[in-house]
């Protein structure tokens, strides 16, 4: 066999799709545990310009430390099952396409991908709580920066601040702050000010990443199944005819 026919071999042995999701699940991880971690960071000082006590938001700076520690694990978890699902993905391809001479699967490693399928799907259910999850403080931030345009457009309008003074943004609506925390929320000009700091614009974008980065890994995540479900069901069918 020449170099030629085994580079062609090599070739169509690839798999693909798993390869794409792999690629996709790394990229989407990077920007939900990167951008993540930086936006919570940003999201404490944020927080704290809605109420005076530093009792209020002792709690709220409490889930962002443990949530930092669980970004932590999640980019090390997914770096290892992302090359455990690639190899999968090689394993079932090779023997689905007898790639590698007499290759045969065995009821061990269809045993195998069967757990993996499993474990993705779980993964799947899980990750589309996480990316529902990480859409909350983008709607806040969201809400917060259209509610200080309209403060805007009153200051400029308006002469008389009590035009604008009434709308006010109330972190506790939220569950950022408990419903104790005085003041808990921020009016008029002085939400205005907070939406023009650098700090309210970054901690804006970076959420919208790690929004994405959740939606990549989702996606990701079901590109995984479909041809790690076709392969094994293939792999099933030919075993039951004695094939393989």
């Amino acid at each position: 066999m020449g170099c030629y026919d085994c580079c062609i071999r090599c070739i169509g042995a690839v798999p693909y799709p798993s390869l794409v999701a792999t690629l996709l699940c790394y990229a989407g991880m990077a920007l939900f545990c990167g951008c993540g971690h930086e936006a919570l960071a940003q999201t404490e000082e944020l927080v704290k310009t809605f109420a005076r006590d530093p009792k209020d938001f002792e709690v709220m700076a409490s889930f962002i430390k443990y949530f930092q520690f669980v970004i932590y694990g999640l980019a090390s978890f997914f770096f290892l099952y992302g090359i455990l699902l690639l190899a999968e993905g090689f394993y079932t391809t090779s023997a689905v396409k007898q790639t590698f001479g007499e290759f045969r699967s065995t009821q061990c490693g269809r045993c195998l991908s069967l757990t993996f399928i499993i474990v993705t799907y779980i993964l799947a259910f899980i990750w589309l709580a996480v990316f529902a999850f990480s859409a909350i403080p983008v709607f806040f931030l969201f809400n917060m920066e259209h509610t200080c345009h309209n403060i805007n457009i009153l200051a400029e309008t308006t002469p008389s601040i009590n035009q604008h003074s009434w709308i006010c943004m109330d972190a506790r609506q939220y569950g950022l702050l408990p419903w104790d925390a005085m003041p808990g929320k921020s009016c008029g000009m002085t939400l205005a000010a907070i939406c023009k700091t650098s700090e309210f614009h970054t901690t804006y974008d970076l959420y919208i990443a790690t929004f994405a980065g959740a939606g990549v890994t989702l996606l990701a995540l079901i590109l995984y199944l479909a041809p790690t479900t076709y392969n094994y069901a293939v792999l099933r069918f030919l075993g039951r005819k004695g094939i393989r």
